[in-house]
């Protein structure tokens, strides 16, 4: 296989001369698509979003904002992109007419440099066209969530946020409306091999399995919101790279009476979308995840994958008491979250394994809580991440988990500060002698996000302000 086919704003395109880290927003820009801008190449900005075409469970298509800085073209093989310069509508007397939602940011004054423009027509395109949104009862049911991984440095927000307000629903005979009510075309197994390495994406997980027995080392890519910021800024290249996240065995979520299983593989909008709020901590965790271009994207494989000490996943699983599941040719094998990472990005995942799923045991603690120290309240790398799981019997600590991030080399269990709490009632003074333990927890260190000692006040700061939120008890001395 030399080339690869998609579907490029409604017509089919063939394109050879691909190498495995050539990423979407590059080539479009090659073809003179130079609407989708370069801002920063690591997902921050929003300028290079596009839309994706995604199947749903009723045959038809949703459209899902990501960043083009991050897609690797080799992984759209057989899919369909939209750019800024697809969503514009056929008008009279001319060839190309704007777009409600072009219109709207035109109107009401959206757009002065226009750099960031086009990102964000394709954000709110996104949203316009959400079938949620088409459902709501709220207001225009537009939610500003979805451009949150835009940035605006000209206008400010307000005229934007003017724009999305005011926009209605899509009109009788609306050609993107249309579109979206036919099936949206699937990944395609792909074997592209260049003189630069070489891009997998095998028709089934045994062929997957099979592949990284022969190689061990190979990349493996789901979102690549990670991996595709090391190839935009660090240059790295892979030798091998084999995409799994179109796998079905990846993209289950099963309800058993004894555990939830979350396919590695599923987008965190998705598992959003899915979950429906029916695991608290995670319905608090989802919009504090980097953006909705993000989101899109972004895996729970992936994000255990990479074994940041920094990523904001583990903290939250670590609370529930997850585990993970690795698959391989010989076998599948559980191992606890909390025995799962072993060093600075390191993990006991085995060369040829795959991250199938993320096991949460049933039922869920009742009192949860999700608090991320960041420079910015969204879209921010976190300083120190926390997750709390509390259950109670009259009053009295029957059961907790502690999850953190940020302060030691891999994420951890607070099994001291846990100790400390079993057993004990629920009140402040159990809470503030818990806390000037959980402020010990870790080893913070110093960098250019945060200070040890701020992370440690941190830690013990948020375990008061959970209580203070769950038990709504006054401050006192």
């Amino acid at each position: 296989m030399n080339q690869i086919e998609i579907t490029l704003n409604g017509q089919p395109r063939s394109i050879s001369g691909v190498l495995p880290h050539t990423t979407l927003l590059g080539w479009l820009r090659s073809q003179g698509l130079t609407g989708s801008k370069e801002g920063c190449a690591e997902g921050e900005c929003g300028a290079c979003a596009v839309l994706l075409s995604k199947p749903t469970a009723e045959g038809g298509t949703r459209l899902e904002s990501v960043n083009g800085c991050l897609l690797l073209l080799a992984g759209l093989h057989g899919q369909e992109v939209t750019t800024v310069e697809g969503i514009g509508v056929e008008g009279l007397g001319s060839p190309l007419a704007l777009h409600p939602v072009q219109s709207e940011l035109a109107v009401r004054g959206g757009s002065q440099c226009g750099y960031c423009t086009p990102g964000f027509v394709v954000s709110m395109a996104a949203e316009y066209y959400r079938p949620e949104r088409q459902a709501s009862q709220h207001s225009n049911g537009f939610e500003l969530d979805a451009i949150h991984g835009n940035l605006c440095r000209c206008t400010g927000y307000r005229p934007i946020r003017d724009a999305a307000q005011a926009l209605g629903q899509p009109a009788e005979g609306d050609r993107i409306a249309e579109r979206l009510t036919r099936p949206a075309p699937l990944p395609r197994p792909t074997e592209l091999i260049t003189s630069s390495g070489h891009f997998h994406r095998p028709e089934t997980l045994e062929d997957a399995l099979h592949l990284l027995d022969q190689l061990p080392d190979a990349r493996i890519l789901a979102g690549g919101t990670d991996w595709g910021v090391d190839v935009n800024l660090k240059h790295a290249r892979a030798a091998v790279t084999v995409a799994v996240e179109h796998l079905p065995e990846l993209g289950r979520l099963e309800w058993t009476p004894e555990h939830l299983e979350l396919g590695a593989g599923l987008s965190l909008s998705e598992l959003e979308r899915r979950l429906a709020g029916a695991v608290p901590l995670l319905h608090t965790w989802f919009p504090q995840f980097a953006s909705r271009l993000i989101r899109n994207r972004a895996t729970l494989g992936g994000n255990l994958g990479t074994a940041s000490p920094i990523g904001d996943s583990p903290p939250v699983l670590l609370a529930l008491g997850a585990s993970v599941l690795l698959i391989s040719s010989q076998g599948e094998r559980e191992v606890p979250l909390d025995g799962y990472f072993t060093g600075y990005r390191q993990t006991v995942r085995r060369p040829g394994e795959l991250i199938r799923a993320v096991r949460i045991p049933l039922p869920l603690a009742p009192v949860t809580g999700f608090y991320k120290i960041a420079k910015r309240p969204l879209d921010d790398i976190s300083s120190v991440a926390v997750a709390f799981a509390l259950s109670l019997e009259g009053g009295v600590v029957s059961g907790v988990k502690i999850g953190l991030g940020g302060v030691a080399a891999t994420p951890i269990r607070a099994h001291e500060t846990e100790a400390a709490l079993v057993g004990q009632p629920w009140t402040q003074g159990t809470v503030q002698r818990a806390a000037r333990l959980l402020k010990r927890e870790g080893t913070p260190q110093d960098d250019h996000r945060a200070s040890g000692a701020y992370r440690a006040a941190m830690l013990e700061q948020t375990l008061l302000k959970f209580y203070f939120e769950q038990t709504g008890a006054e401050v006192t001395a």
